[in-house]
């Protein structure tokens, strides 16, 4: 997951359950019971974690907009990002952002 995020494969979108396991060669059944029993969370909630572990860090490092970094990060659109965003935080990524000036 981490190659994904460091790559500029984000530009063909989000990663998927899908893209992940065939990535490592598993089926996606597969993969999601291994990540569950080893970790007590889905693929689809640690790639969300992994999304928002990303946007932080640009958030509170860069002067980017946030539909530039909803973007790069892979949406398609913006408000996607800021719900998502929002629903794991609670917070709005400006809002976020804001607790770093």
């Amino acid at each position: 997951m981490n190659n994904h995020f460091d790559s500029d494969q984000l530009n063909n979108g989000l990663p998927t359950a899908q893209f992940l396991a065939e990535e490592l060669h598993l089926s996606s059944k597969y993969l999601s019971d291994c990540l569950k029993q080893l970790t007590g969370s889905t693929t689809q909630h640690l790639i969300h974690e992994k999304l928002i572990e990303r946007a932080k860090e640009r958030l509170s490092t860069t002067h980017l907009s946030v539909s530039e970094i909803a973007y790069a990060l892979g949406f398609d659109y913006p408000q996607s990002f800021s719900k998502l965003f929002k629903t794991k935080t609670r917070q709005t990524p400006l809002q976020f952002r804001a607790g770093y000036n």
